[in-house]
């Protein structure tokens, strides 16, 4: 460590108050008075005693002196770690002191005295920790969702769309279950539970606000017995096992949230399309100018969305392609956007793409008219970024249609199957006369007589969901888990 002569000590490994705590302790089983020390280094026992409570940062030469005295070494005083479990919590409680929940609830700062025991302290930080988690909860609002959205879809961009380290991570796992390549099988699905510890369970009974249910203690994944339509009775297994191959543990943040639903998601993903085959086949495919979404879709047996994202994962990374995608509701409300290809979607203030209009003009929006719906729709778009080709296609679910895209530049369209679509579009979205307003004799002829009772969002004025998993109730899962549990 190199320190400059007379500065300050600072860093996480010289924390004042941990530097502080082994002084005391060390002059304590000296069997020291602050006075000796004081004494010793030639200081003022006021000034010791600051140092020892953390208000004051020592410098070099004084944290000399303080070992020389104290028979140690500095190395020993700078160590991170506190003595003893006392000093951990002794330090814990007076940093939360200074921290803003104390401040907001109008808690002055106390000396922790010797007669205070230990489980008073551990009482008030477990009470100072609820008070925080209560107000991360409470501060999960749209706009808090919006912006952990943004900063999220920014990384994905960043690294275009592509996680090497979740693709590490699908490549073991497969690997440890002899996966020969091709479609993902159930039986293999149930490998990988099997090599992860766990047995797999169908009941009836699934709480209503969750897909799966693990019972780590018991080793044990509850699924739902009945599948969904048009549903991969694969994924449910896979999302539930994908959160203990990564590691989560319970999200304290709903930035957190996000990013492990993202990572369950494409590590799903990547199990059921691994790369090396799919970017190989991929690979195969542009050299012969004949790239297919549905040629993904077919060869592992997937849904078309899960081909269309497996797609971004891998299009720049392998194929040199930027791309963007888009999952857009039968409304027209955007559900799930990516892009590295400068394509412009609509946002918010906040920089947030879900939750907004598509544009009408887009593919992603016209392909709701098109009656074709066995054949894949594609469609060039003129945008003031320039000319995208788009390829989309709609699906069912729970929710309603759902229209699935993936898009390109003009100038990549010459590698995909669909090139010499003559379906043309223009899209201003940018300007609000593009398709947010009516057309001007629509509008006159009916502003003043139309009044629609609208189907409001449920969570356009509600906070997100609270709890350790948002969304879940936990009394419904905690229920479920007790009836469920074998004996013994």
């Amino acid at each position: 460590m190199t320190i400059i002569e007379d500065a300050p000590i600072d860093g996480e490994a010289a924390d004042a108050l941990t530097i502080g705590r082994r002084v005391r302790q060390l002059r304590l089983a000296r069997g020291m008075t602050l006075d000796d020390l004081a004494s010793a280094v030639s200081r003022a026992p006021s000034q010791l005693s600051m140092i020892e409570t953390g208000k004051r940062e020592p410098k070099l030469t004084l944290l000399q002196a303080i070992a020389r005295a104290l028979g140690t070494t500095i190395d020993a005083l700078l160590e991170a770690e506190p003595l003893d479990e006392r000093a951990t919590l002794e330090i814990a409680l007076e940093r939360a002191m200074k921290g803003s929940t104390f401040q907001t609830l109008g808690i002055a700062p106390f000396r922790i005295g010797k007669s205070v025991p230990d489980e008073v302290l551990r009482t008030l930080l477990r009470l100072q920790g609820e008070v925080d988690r209560l107000n991360d909860e409470r501060s999960a609002t749209p706009e808090e969702a919006r912006r952990a959205n943004v900063e999220l879809r920014h990384l994905m961009r960043r690294q275009d769309n592509y996680f090497p380290e979740l693709e590490e991570h699908a490549q073991r796992i497969l690997a440890a279950v002899d996966h020969p390549g091709g479609p993902l099988t159930q039986r293999t699905a149930s490998d990988i539970a099997a090599h992860l510890g766990f047995s797999l369970h169908y009941v009836s009974d699934l709480p209503p606000s969750t897909r799966s249910v693990a019972d780590i203690r018991h080793g044990r994944l509850y699924l739902s017995s009945t599948v969904p339509h048009r549903g991969d009775s694969r994924t449910p297994v896979l999302q539930a096992l994908a959160s203990r191959i990564l590691g989560h543990a319970e999200p304290h943040s709903y930035a957190q949230f996000l990013r492990q639903r993202v990572e369950t998601n494409y590590l799903v993903g990547a199990l059921m399309i691994p790369e090396a085959q799919a970017a190989a086949a991929l690979q195969e495919a542009k050299s012969r100018r004949a790239i297919s979404i549905e040629d993904l879709r077919d060869a592992y047996s997937v849904s078309y969305e899960t081909a269309a994202h497996r797609f971004t994962n891998l299009a720049t990374r392998h194929l040199g392609i930027p791309v963007h995608f888009l999952k857009v509701h039968e409304s027209g409300t955007i559900t799930k956007a990516y892009e590295n290809d400068d394509v412009n979607f609509p946002a918010d203030r906040f920089g947030s793409i879900e939750g907004q209009l598509c544009c009408r003009r887009w593919t992603s929006r016209v392909v709701f008219d098109i009656p074709d719906k066995f054949n894949p729709y594609y469609q060039y778009t003129d945008t003031g970024n320039g000319t995208y080709w788009c390829t989309a296609r709609v699906e069912a679910s729970s929710e309603g249609a759902h229209s699935v895209s993936v898009g390109v530049r003009f100038d990549d369209t010459k590698w995909f199957i669909g090139r010499e679509t003559t379906n043309r579009g223009v899209s201003r979205h940018a300007v609000e006369v593009c398709c947010r307003r009516p057309p001007e004799d629509l509008e006159t002829q009916w502003r003043d007589q139309a009044w629609p009772n609208v189907r409001t969002p449920r969570t356009l004025l509600a906070t997100l969901p609270t709890g350790a998993f948002p969304g879940v109730d936990t009394t419904d899962l905690y229920e479920f888990l007790e009836a469920h549990a074998p004996e013994g």
